[in-house]
């Protein structure tokens, strides 16, 4: 018997499924967010944060852009409420991605193991999840996609230790560049993504968002989200009425 090619998406089971999500996260996305939780657990201690806190944000919230801002906030002084609440704003991205991504899971699945499931939802298996998805079949996506988020996930404990022990030996340029290694792996898989919309979206965003930083750094990301998608969104309504017309 041959082996399936690496592109064969075609499961005969539930746990072939679930070992090839785990086998496709071992590689570039495991590394890229292994990687970025080195940088994180480094900032962590240079923070002056425990090792405990740091370890215990980067499993429990599993978000870095999340857990970035909630450490900054508290190295300014801030209050655990205002530190939680700003921490919060950052996570609305996950509305939307839980929302695209839920409804493509078989609904004969139980309803507690999506509930464990939306928990390792990142950037990073999303993005997977949108790519991949239309070449597995309903009642496989969740067990591949448990398997790629898991390994993930596992990542982070990890990463964010020797990030932490290693801290006075990293460089705060390198740090940050750790940090923002998963957002450009991000963008790599999102290129794959057919629809013009999302394209547009994204190449709208990247040009607004150094511009608008210029005049306003604290909504240049917003700014540049809310014009750049509504601009693809208009775009993409103002062809397809053409298209018809």
């Amino acid at each position: 018997m041959t082996a399936k090619a690496s592109t064969d998406f075609d499961f005969d089971s539930e746990q072939e499924a679930f070992r090839r999500g785990l086998r496709d996260a071992l590689g570039p996305p495991v590394a890229v967010l292994f990687a970025g939780f080195i940088g994180f657990g480094a900032l962590g201690e240079s923070l002056g944060l425990s090792v405990y806190m740091t370890v215990a944000t980067s499993v429990l919230v599993f978000a870095l852009p999340g857990q970035i801002v909630l450490f900054e906030m508290l190295a300014l002084g801030s209050t655990a409420i205002v530190a939680a609440l700003a921490s919060s704003i950052t996570a609305a991205r996950f509305m939307p991605m839980t929302l695209t991504v839920m409804p493509q899971f078989d609904r004969r699945h139980q309803t507690g193991l999506r509930y464990l499931t939306v928990h390792f939802l990142a950037m990073t298996s999303w993005a997977v999840a949108m790519r991949d998805f239309p070449k597995i079949k309903p009642e496989f996506r969740q067990p591949y996609f448990l398997g790629f988020s898991l390994l993930c996930w596992c990542t982070t404990l990890p990463g964010t230790v020797i990030g932490y022990v290693m801290a006075g030996q990293v460089p705060t340029p390198l740090k940050l560049a750790l940090v923002f290694l998963n957002p450009l792996f991000f963008l790599l898989n999102f290129t794959e993504v057919r629809p013009t919309p999302n394209r547009l979206a994204i190449v709208f965003g990247g040009l607004l968002g150094p511009l608008v930083y210029l005049v306003s750094p604290d909504y240049s990301l917003l700014v540049a989200g809310l014009v750049g998608g509504s601009l693809a969104y208009g775009l993409h309504r103002w062809h397809r009425r053409g298209a018809t017309a």
